[in-house]
This record gives structure tokens, C-alpha cells and sequence, in this order.
């Protein structure tokens, strides 16, 4: 068992992400709770190059196994080089996206075995899974608009509306799924309630840890 705590913020494109994730750290931050943000894929030099790959729109011959494969391959090495040590060392971890995102966008957008896919979430991870996740959740025609809205837009971000609503439908499956680790917010009304519907969680979890650390 780590010191820390590893918190996963989820959610497909448009979601609100950024936005959410900077109330989580002013949260943290005004309860003294030691912690580091990162992201996937990235989070360390050597992720953030494959990063660069997956997210190129110029990348249009990369093959769905292939990506599938460099998602995992920046997960060892944000696994190795920052997640651990940094639970090890007492810190809460923040991740915006984690492996719940392969199954989501690989898994459902993709179409690729979700047994495959769990082979390799056993294979680089072990036994490490978050101790929560926060899903960030939207209808997919709203999500798209907010894209569309702030212009420039990666491979991920140019692929037809179906692919989106499988990604949406794989994070509800995944959260019914484990209902003791999800927490869905609805990012859709205005902000104050979304920060609403957050402040309540981060609160809760906030507290239950150190209840029973």
C-alpha cells in the first residue's frame, strides 16, 4: 500500500478537463495536501515524446494496435520515473487520464478487446489501480462544440461524432462497473455548479482518506 493517493480525472473531448483540474489543485493546495499533477499520455520526457506521436494528426497510418501499444509504453515510463515515487513519497498523485482512458478511446472508440487490453494493465501496472476517479461527464454533441470552439484540434479530436459517443458509452460501462471508484460529475450546466459537484467529492474523498489512510 502507498503513502499517497491516486486520484484519475476521466472524461472525453470537451469535457472540461483543464478547467476542473485547476479547482482540484486550488482544493489540494488550500487543505495542505501534498501533491503533483501530471497527465497521460505523458507526464515525463520520454511520454511526452510519445505523446507528440499519438496526438500528430499528420500520424494518419498509425495503426490501432500500434497506438494501443505507445499508450501503454508511456504508461511503464510515467509509472516508473513519477507516479511511484511520488506515492511512495506521501504525495496524492492527480493524473488527468489513466488506463481507464485506454479502455475508453481504445477499447470502445477503437473497437480493440477490452481482454487485451487488461492483459497490459496487468503486465505494466501490477496490482496499482487509482484509489478514485473523477469522470467528467457530457453529452458528445455539446462536448464536440466546445472543440470546435477552441480551433486547432489533434488526431484524436478529428475523428467522426461515433467514435466519441462509443468513448462516452465505454466510461458509463466503466464506472457501473466499479461504482466504489467512479465519481461522474455532469460538466454540461454552468461552472459554479460543476465546481459545486466537485468541491462535494474532493471533500469526501479528501476526508475518507485520511479516515482510513
Amino acid at each position: 500500500m502507498f503513502k499517497g493517493k491516486f486520484i484519475t480525472i476521466e472524461g472525453s473531448e470537451g469535457s472540461g478537463k483543464s478547467t476542473n483540474i485547476n479547482f482540484i489543485q486550488d482544493f489540494l493546495k488550500q487543505k495542505n495536501i501534498p501533491f503533483i499533477l501530471t497527465r497521460e499520455p505523458g507526464g515525463t520526457p520520454i511520454a511526452e515524446k510519445i505523446r507528440n506521436l499519438l496526438l500528430d494528426k499528420a500520424n494518419t497510418s498509425l495503426c490501432d494496435d500500434a497506438e494501443l501499444l505507445l499508450m501503454f509504453a508511456a504508461r511503464a515510463q510515467h509509472l516508473n520515473e513519477l507516479i511511484i515515487p511520488a506515492l511512495e513519497s506521501g504525495k496524492w498523485v492527480i493524473s488527468d487520464r489513466f488506463t481507464d482512458a485506454s479502455y475508453a478511446y481504445q477499447g470502445g472508440g477503437r473497437g480493440l478487446s477490452w481482454q487485451k487490453i487488461a492483459q497490459l494493465e496487468q503486465w505494466v501496472q501490477g496490482d496499482l489501480r487509482p484509489d478514485a476517479t473523477i469522470l467528467l461527464d457530457i453529452p458528445v454533441d455539446k462536448g464536440m462544440e466546445r472543440v470546435r470552439e477552441r480551433g486547432e484540434t489533434d488526431r484524436f479530436e478529428q475523428e467522426q461524432l461515433s467514435f466519441f459517443k462509443r468513448i462516452r458509452d465505454a466510461y458509463l460501462k466503466l464506472a457501473r462497473e466499479n461504482p466504489e471508484r467512479f465519481y461522474i460529475i455532469d460538466t454540461l450546466p454552468a461552472i459554479a455548479e460543476v465546481h459545486q459537484q466537485l468541491h462535494r467529492v474532493i471533500e469526501q474523498l479528501s476526508d475518507y482518506f485520511r479516515l482510513y489512510p
